[in-house]
């Protein structure tokens, strides 16, 4: 059973990081968005720039295949970090749904699940937000501005998409 969420769980992951990379190369970009920065808060979400497609991401900046291989090993070790965390997490979404379901529902408990829950995803976030900055040190500028660019025309379709 945990074979399908362990993958599930890196592509979230990585998706993040992609994204996060992106929130990196946007913040070199002067523009409207809160603090100089382009943009706004949508430019982080879900489905934002890379939307899992880092290798399209790279091949539209013409990354070298060093650059690759660092950005690959960046994230590898990232993935390695955070692998012991599966279990926890499992053994914790698993405390959480028998807290939820037993006779009576004991919102102490359940609020320090929880806690331990925000805690493990901070460290994670924590862990995937390092990665991205160490993959966007790795790009030279021109192409963390072309990265900034391709996420701001993603983020005006997803806008057109939500007002229509």
């Amino acid at each position: 059973m945990t074979t399908p969420r362990t993958p599930h769980f890196f592509r979230i992951a990585l998706l993040s990081a992609a994204l996060a990379v992106g929130g990196v190369a946007a913040q070199a970009q002067p523009g409207p968005g809160p603090r100089g920065g382009p943009g706004g808060p949508g430019m982080m979400a879900p489905g934002g720039f890379f939307g899992g497609h880092m290798d399209h991401m790279l091949d539209l900046v013409n990354a070298t295949d060093s650059q690759r291989s660092q950005i690959d090993a960046i994230f590898k070790a990232a993935r390695q970090d955070l692998a012991g965390q599966r279990d926890t997490g499992r053994k914790l979404h698993e405390q959480m749904a028998a807290l939820y379901t037993a006779t009576n529902v004991d919102a102490a408990a359940i609020e320090n699940v929880r806690a331990q829950l925000s805690a493990q995803h901070e460290v994670a976030s924590k862990r995937m937000s390092q990665a991205s900055i160490d993959a966007a040190r790795v790009l030279t500028p021109e192409q963390r501005t072309k990265i900034a660019e391709v996420m701001k025309k993603r983020q005006a379709r997803m806008a057109s998409r939500q007002a229509g």
